[in-house]
């Protein structure tokens, strides 16, 4: 079995490699050919933590796997992460153990690049203006892949903390070689974005619909036991996009408050989804209809897509000579 650290799994992690096997991924799922259960967790009531477990496969990949993520909000300002989890690879015709993977950096990356995806087939091709609400990893993740998708004019970051989104920005205008500037808040930071990404914990919205202008394109990625980080009225004015409808709205913590709060509070039905992610990447369904409108991708994370990010690690690992192989 082979065995890859966070650096290592990282460096496999080819940004347009990893969009492009989302892809397949996506619209394997959509077709109908993917065996992949909704999550489940067991809660440490507690402390507010829980064990989830995702597993998939995926055929057209030839791929297996299960992610083990544990998720304790507690964790934050401590010596420990709020997210830790693995990835196991298997071969599926007889189940050999074929690889273990950092799992925090594999879905970091695989859910900016959902993002991403998404991006590319709602935002306006003349998107300039990228907002990034957050100032962790999956905001990090986001700005390094919804980056190569459109050529953005200017990069924002936004978040509770000002002192947080401004390190970011500086780490960010690092590595990309371009300038991120840190906007004043989440209000400040939507307004006028052209694609607005949200990537918090957040239990009350840090995007509002009075702040997003016509044609913007949401990326909603954020993940919270009781609340949510979109208001209603973006949500019931979007053209929405799942990655599976049959999850979208199921109860914590396999579907997204941000979408089960509108629907009980009677804004929306379960009809408004208007395709899944899949369905937009086979072109059995369309995406935007005009430039005027608002889209949303509202992601819950599913194990698809570990499952396909773990596949292409394994392979470039292999590739490249990368990891070690630990005895049996």
């Amino acid at each position: 079995m082979r065995y890859l650290d966070i650096a290592q799994t990282e460096a496999m992690l080819e940004p347009d490699s990893l969009r492009e096997a989302l892809g397949v991924a996506m619209a394997e799922v959509s077709a109908g050919r993917v065996s992949m259960p909704p999550r489940i967790a067991a809660q440490n009531a507690d402390v507010g933590g829980l064990m989830a477990v995702m597993p998939a496969y995926i055929p057209a990949l030839g791929a297996m796997a299960t992610k083990i993520v544990n998720v304790y909000p507690g964790n934050a300002g401590t010596e420990f992460p709020t997210h830790q989890a693995i990835v196991v690879l298997v071969e599926p015709d007889t189940g050999e153990l074929l690889g273990m993977f950092d799992g925090d950096s594999i879905t970091a990356a695989r859910t900016g690049a959902g993002s991403a995806l998404s991006t590319d087939l709602l935002a306006r091709s003349d998107a300039r203006v990228l907002c990034i609400c957050g100032t962790g990893v999956q905001a990090h993740s986001h700005a390094v892949a919804v980056e190569r998708v459109r050529p953005f004019d200017e990069i924002r970051i936004a978040g509770r903390s000002a002192e947080k989104a401004a390190t970011l920005a500086v780490r960010l205008t690092e590595e990309m070689g371009r300038d991120v500037v840190a906007a004043a808040g989440f209000e400040d930071g939507c307004r006028g974005a052209d694609v607005v990404c949200a990537t918090t914990d957040a239990s009350e919205p840090v995007v509002q619909r009075d702040w997003l202008a016509p044609g913007t394109h949401v990326a909603a990625v954020g993940f919270n036991a009781v609340g949510r980080e979109i208001d209603t009225a973006t949500v019931a004015d979007a053209l929405l996009v799942v990655e599976t409808a049959n999850t979208a709205f199921a109860t914590f913590p396999a579907g997204s408050n941000d979408l089960r709060i509108p629907l009980e509070e009677g804004a929306i039905t379960a009809d408004h989804v208007h395709a899944e992610i899949g369905e937009l990447v086979s072109g059995t369904k369309t995406g935007r209809t005009s430039p005027e409108q608002l889209t949303l991708y509202k992601s819950v994370g599913v194990a698809a897509q570990d499952v396909a990010a773990a596949k292409l690690v394994h392979d470039r690992a292999i590739a490249h000579g990368v990891g070690i192989d630990l005895p049996r």
